[in-house]
């Protein structure tokens, strides 16, 4: 069975990592293809799922590096943008936890520079679901054409979002002032416990997930790390828990999660639509699945995240939890 084609629109970032230096007074720079939107279109074709990356890559040392390591895990760039812009460099610093802290260089970068005309060329009559946020959806002058066009998508589509809160970059209020809007288009809205500290932090999960249904997104997914996600499907809601792991790093974790999630919601046939048809036992199996596909990227170094024959068979929805 084929599985349905998932748009996924956003930036390619180098993710840059510190390594031992060749030489006192010396940094050294180990540099990876990362950025959330990419890892989920990679860690999507590395499970089966049919992925089409929208992304602006620039020509630069970075840009060429993205390309290779996107088509090299199955990622279909057919409408990505050949841009004259440089690429945005994430310089990250790990903690004793493996969580990264990150500065960036992404000033005038190619990721933020989508233009409507360069959208509007876009087929979306195959794609069951479109999948962006992160920054390309909030930093100018890009964010505004993004956020129309997932507008247009939700007409035909499943539209998935991620916020991925970013602070440094981007105003809370920001974030803030637009959410409610892409909660009104979006039928899956996945954010970490983190972001939600960050966008309501007098909120509950419970609380939160309540206000994000009001305004409109059915399914609110939220990741909890080593705890394992809350899930809220039109408030009726269940926990689902991380399995056991030795983590090396939680670095595209996260974006992994969101993979998993639409990759399971697409075998079962259920993207394509206002997700009418799902129910919370779907739910369930579907963030069991992701939270393995999310455990085992925590498992090795950076943004690497598995392929299908890596993974053991999703939980059952026996045993669920509700809260």
């Amino acid at each position: 069975m084929r599985l349905p084609l998932v748009t996924v629109l956003g930036e390619c970032v180098a993710d840059a990592f510190t390594a031992p230096a060749p030489a006192p007074g010396e940094l050294a720079l180990r540099v990876l293809p990362g950025g959330g939107p990419a890892n989920t279109a990679v860690a999507l074709a590395r499970l089966g799922t049919p992925a089409r990356f929208l992304g602006r890559l620039s020509d630069d040392v970075f840009g060429r590096l993205f390309r290779a390591h996107l088509e090299a895990s199955g990622v279909d760039l057919s409408a990505a943008v050949r841009a004259p812009e440089p690429s945005t460099l994430a310089v990250a610093e790990l903690d004793g936890r493996g969580q990264a802290s990150y500065s960036f260089h992404a000033q005038g970068t190619a990721d933020w520079q989508w233009t409507a005309d360069e959208l509007a060329a876009t087929d979306l009559a195959s794609t069951a679901c479109l999948h962006s946020g992160s920054l390309a959806l909030v930093r100018e002058p890009g964010g505004t054409v993004v956020e129309e066009f997932l507008g247009r998508a939700a007409a035909t589509a499943t539209v998935s979002v991620d916020p991925n809160v970013r602070p440094l970059l981007v105003d809370m209020e920001v974030y803030r002032e637009r959410l409610p809007r892409w909660c009104a288009l979006a039928d899956i809205l996945r954010l970490s416990e983190e972001d939600l500290e960050l966008l309501l932090p007098d909120h509950t999960i419970e609380r939160a997930c309540d206000t994000w249904h009001a305004a409109g997104v059915p399914l609110v997914v939220i990741t909890r790390g080593e705890r394992g996600a809350v899930a809220s499907l039109n408030g009726e809601r269940v926990v689902v828990p991380a399995p056991p792991t030795d983590v090396v790093d939680t670095v595209g974790a996260g974006d992994s999660f969101t993979a998993g999630l639409l990759h399971h919601l697409g075998a079962k046939g259920l993207l394509g639509g206002r997700l009418t048809d799902l129910r919370v036992d779907d739910v369930f199996d579907a963030c069991a699945f992701a939270s393995q596909v999310a455990a085992l990227t925590c498992g090795v170094a950076g943004p690497n995240p598995p392929w299908a024959g890596q993974l053991r068979l999703p939980a059952s929805a026996e045993g669920r939890a509700a809260v």
